[in-house]
């Protein structure tokens, strides 16, 4: 027998870059699958919702600046790190949503390619979703992506980790930066990815997570008005229909839950597309004469 302290974990938020407490100093209780308990988590308030948003949008100037190839190898290095941490991802998300290990392993397997997978796309998405478009003129006319800016996101409730990296990735993954309200009965995973991010090269304030009840904390997020648009992934037919008019406030961006019956599936590029804006520049070619133009 060891006669060593059960040292147990103490999760924290991830707000600019740090680990505070919330605010409120609050907790609640999370539970396995069995409901026996697992952890106390922050039990996050308005006011932890509002510091993530000011985090989130100092970051965003410099992240949206970034090239994207560069964005691309922090994200890969985002998977490098959580291959490195597979098994304790494996025991959480196990205990999480009551998953064999091996069952739990796919899922935490599929997460890190996911982050691979976004970090390919990084500097691919501007040549499908931009290009030039021909005009009647001696004009280039050239239409570009460029990021929404600051993103609420409420992850997925059931899929606690692989979900949460499915609508978080492809935020940030276009130059976007994150306010995130983790799975309301299952948030240490997406607790302990803070740790990841935070020795993983990324920006602090790039990615803020927040733990707590979803509606508490989604309502000042879907009202604030320096939050460009939200992801509804978490929320349930009500709170998405209160969160879509509190949004319209500013004109929010607004992306209504989808079902998704597995998320292991390619994702596509929907979710990054949903948050980008295009930019249109005109520039003059010169005079046209009967030879061509002259640029």
């Amino acid at each position: 027998m060891s006669d060593r302290l059960n040292v147990l974990k103490t999760y924290k938020l991830y707000v600019g870059g740090k680990f505070p407490r919330s605010e409120s100093g609050r907790v609640y209780e999370v539970t396995d699958a069995k409901k026996n308990w697992l952890a106390n988590a922050p039990l996050s308030s308005r006011k932890d919702a509002r510091d993530a948003v000011v985090a989130a949008r100092k970051a965003f100037g410099g992240w949206a600046g970034a090239t994207a190839y560069n964005r691309g190898q922090i994200l890969y290095r985002v998977a490098e790190m959580l291959e490195g941490r597979r098994d304790q991802y494996v025991r959480e998300v196990a205990e999480a949503e009551g998953l064999s290990k091996s069952k739990a392993g796919d899922q935490v397997d599929a997460a890190i390619d996911r982050w691979v997978w976004y970090a390919g796309w990084t500097d691919k998405i501007a040549q499908v979703v931009g290009g030039g478009n021909p005009v009647a003129g001696p004009f280039f006319n050239l239409s570009s992506p460029e990021p929404t800016g600051v993103v609420a996101v409420l992850a997925p409730q059931e899929s606690s980790f692989l979900g949460l990296v499915s609508v978080v990735a492809p935020v940030i993954a276009t130059g976007n930066t994150a306010v995130v309200v983790a799975s309301e009965k299952s948030p240490l995973p997406a607790l302990s990815l803070g740790e990841v991010l935070a020795t993983s090269d990324l920006p602090g304030g790039v990615v803020n997570i927040l733990s707590g009840r979803t509606a508490e904390i989604a309502a000042p997020l879907a009202a604030h008005q320096d939050v460009n648009a939200i992801d509804l992934a978490g929320a349930d037919e009500a709170l998405a229909k209160e969160l879509e008019v509190a949004a319209a406030d500013n004109l929010k961006r607004v992306l209504r839950p989808q079902p998704v019956d597995n998320w292991s599936a390619t994702p596509g590029t929907d979710r990054m597309t949903a948050f980008l804006e295009t930019k249109t520049v005109w520039h003059p070619t010169g005079s046209l004469g009967a030879s061509g133009s002259a640029y």
